[in-house]
């Protein structure tokens, strides 16, 4: 994607005594004390604001936390943890500064953390007042928050606009190339798995990717609704029957081009769905009608395997069965490990993928890690970001 990177500025010296407004995502979860229990997106945000300071650039962070009401502030709503953690993992002071719209001290070696950008009103409905304000305490305004970037909102999309330069942070820019080489110019075969417990929540994203893909491997209750759809019992499993006969089109919209949506040929059920619950290796078509299934059987598990072994792209969005239990994680820790030995190029994103991947310890194995849930799934669905669509607007206007 052709837009201006931070990096190339740096590189340049186009940085060095210039003000740097960067907008991060350090939405990290926090228990009840307030005390941060998990600090990967601080972690992943740090190489731009590094990137920054060495480049001599006069530094102000800003991200939001939570879901705070617009100019409500509450304690509970502050980036002061964030704060001390930043501090921690730079070695440096990170003052927080409150009420910082009309104006921000910060010199050239300098790095201050702007409280929680979803307090300030006009935020989410993108203010043309909040955006320029935003923009005029900035020379450079860098958007390195790929999990905002489905979000048309002030610090996202409206400061880009008005900014005297709008370009993309190092974690944004790793995303734009990583979706780009997935799903813009994927090595074939592409092979999409695309799993979650309602149809209903991934309907237009199994639409878009029917036109794209080689192979659509669906997982979890997606696959109890296709498996309806085959006309195959599934007892009394999580499944969407009004949704069939959109199951059934995506499935005809993959044969018309000559690819497959691969369904289950064996299952792994229970009678309950608890963690200790007796796992019962069943053949698909033998459910039974008290039957909840939780998993993929080892035929299917070693099919859908080869076939990711083969690939030459693979775009992996949740896991294929109930992994929290042991009894009914082997078929998505062979998806796993099937993803990892792959020579395919491999991008993965959602909550439960990454747990997977944690779970199954092949982070260094995948190619590309997103960051971004709701975000990652509008790429899959085919939907320009928005900013992705103000960086490459103000890149065009710039002749980039």
């Amino acid at each position: 994607m052709n837009v201006i990177r931070f990096a190339d500025l740096a590189a340049q010296g186009s940085v060095k005594g210039r003000r740097v407004l960067i907008r991060a995502d350090l939405n990290v979860p926090q228990d009840e004390s307030g005390k941060i229990t998990e600090d990967t997106r601080i972690r992943a945000s740090l190489p731009c604001i590094e990137m920054a300071l060495q480049a001599g650039a006069a530094v102000m962070v800003t991200s939001h936390l939570g879901r705070p009401t617009e100019g409500e502030f509450k304690p509970a709503d502050s980036l002061a943890p964030v704060a001390q953690r930043l501090s921690q993992m730079l070695g440096r002071p990170v003052p927080l500064r409150a009420e910082w719209v009309d104006g921000v001290t910060v010199t050239p070696g300098e790095l201050v953390l702007l409280e929680n950008c979803r307090v300030n009103i006009g935020e989410k409905k993108n203010s043309e007042a909040l955006s320029r304000k935003m923009a005029a305490l900035c020379d450079i305004f860098v958007h390195d928050a790929f999990g905002t970037a489905h979000r048309a909102e002030a610090s996202t999309y409206g400061v880009a606009q008005y900014a005297p330069v709008a370009c993309a942070g190092p974690l944004l820019a790793a995303e734009m190339d990583a979706i780009t080489q997935a799903l813009a110019q994927p090595r074939r075969p592409l092979l999409a798995i695309v799993a979650g417990s309602k149809v209903s929540t991934k309907l237009t994203i199994l639409q878009s990717l029917a036109k794209k893909v080689d192979g659509l491997i669906v997982g979890g209750g997606i696959a109890n609704t296709f498996m309806l759809a085959s006309g195959l019992p599934i007892g009394k499993s999580l499944a969407e029957p009004d949704l069939v006969q959109e199951a059934q089109a995506v499935m005809a919209a993959m044969k018309a081009r000559g690819a497959e949506v691969p369904i289950p040929e064996d299952v792994v059920v229970a009678k309950a769905f608890k963690a200790d619950a007796p796992a019962t290796l069943k053949a698909a078509a033998h459910v039974a009608e008290d039957d909840l299934i939780l998993d993929i059987g080892p035929k299917t598990a070693h099919r859908l395997a080869q076939q990711l072994m083969s690939a030459g792209t693979i775009v992996w969005n949740g896991p294929v069965g109930v992994f929290e239990f042991d009894a009914f994680a082997h078929g998505t820790e062979a998806i796993a490990k099937a993803i990892a030995a792959s020579p395919a190029f491999s991008i993965a994103g959602g909550g439960d993928t990454l747990a997977a991947i944690a779970k199954y310890g092949i982070e260094k194995d995948v190619g590309y890690i997103s960051t971004g849930g709701g975000a990652f799934l509008e790429v899959l669905e085919g939907k320009t970001l928005p900013a992705f669509e103000i960086l490459l607007q103000r890149a065009a206007a710039q002749g980039a």
